[in-house]
């Protein structure tokens, strides 16, 4: 990130709620003109680290700047567009009044405002349902114009609660071109979202949180990358030989053992490492059942690092 400007700088970062820790220390940043992904289990402080980035929330130790400025400050708010994962809209409201006072909440001006509010609700597919109230609009409506309420200022920043989690696939395709095109257009948007898939086709960076701290951040290109995932199943799998599979290629993911059959996953950086595995296997007297070689994927980059108790244990180990 060396030179490049950050839309975000986040610096050991705390938030108490009485006792319970929801944020404990975490610092990462996301550069201009990036699409990021931050991404966690339930309870792993996603949400509260948003609202902080939205200035709904103060942090109770540590530092947190958006576009430069504080999230609370009034002129940087005005930069920035959010649309949250509960949504409560004015029932009463039109599609087009309600876009249009949001429109003024941001300064847009007056003479503008009318082309604006036409331009939000075409990209959102919703101009045919402009003069209807959102009374009638069905969850999935309701979160397309939330999107419009956000881009009606022409924001530098976008943070996007997870905008796809009531849609259809059609929808979340359309809300994918959407992010492309506002990175293409030099906006920096925050995706909070479970759907891994979607992270994954959209995001340039992400960081993953657990507990309230960081256990990975990067680019997806260099944490996931060409890398392959090799699924093995074997018998007569001791721990000498797990030893040397730790060796060479790092901890076995979602080791299980079942009726005799051990079941692992290793992570290796090409097909041609497929028969070194093999060979390993075969010397310490394995019997290979199975050994399916795969692309990694975001899910499997989330499940080696999300922890289920204390030992360190991953969720696929259960």
């Amino acid at each position: 990130m060396t030179g490049v400007p950050a839309a975000i700088e986040v610096r050991g970062l705390r938030k108490k709620y009485g006792k319970k820790l929801a944020v404990d220390g975490i610092s990462f940043d996301v550069p201009v003109g990036t699409t990021f992904g931050l991404l966690g289990p339930n309870g792993a402080g996603k949400s509260t680290t948003v609202k902080i980035l939205a200035g709904l929330v103060r942090p109770t130790e540590g530092t947190a700047l958006v576009l430069g400025g504080s999230p609370t400050d009034t002129v940087t708010r005005r930069s920035v567009g959010y649309v949250p994962e509960q949504f409560r809209f004015p029932e009463w409201m039109t599609a087009r009044e309600f876009v249009e006072f949001h429109a003024a909440l941001a300064d847009v001006p007056g003479g503008e405002r009318a082309a604006r509010v036409e331009e939000c609700l075409e990209l959102v597919g919703l101009s045919h349902r402009r003069g209807d109230i959102l009374g009638t609009f069905s969850k999935g409506m309701l979160q397309r114009i939330g999107i419009a309420q956000a881009l009606v200022g022409r924001p530098r920043l976008v943070i996007l609660d997870e905008p796809t989690s009531a849609l259809d696939p059609i929808g979340r395709r359309d809300v994918r071109a959407l992010i492309m095109r506002l990175r293409e257009a030099g906006v920096t948007v925050v995706l909070n979202s479970h759907l891994l898939g979607e992270v994954e086709l959209t995001c340039d960076r992400i960081v993953i949180l657990d507990r309230g701290r960081v256990v990975e951040e990067g680019t997806m290109e260099a944490l996931i990358g060409d890398r392959i995932v090799v699924e093995v199943r074997a018998t007569d799998v001791g721990e000498p030989l797990l030893a040397v599979i730790r060796g060479r290629w790092g901890q076995p993911e979602a080791l299980s053992v079942e009726s005799a059959i051990t079941s692992f996953r290793v992570t290796v950086e090409s097909e041609a490492e497929l028969a070194a595995i093999a060979r390993v296997m075969h010397d310490a007297g394995a019997s290979i059942r199975a050994l399916v070689p795969r692309r990694r994927s975001l899910e499997d980059l989330f499940v080696a690092h999300v922890l289920t108790d204390e030992s360190g244990r991953s969720r696929g180990a259960q």
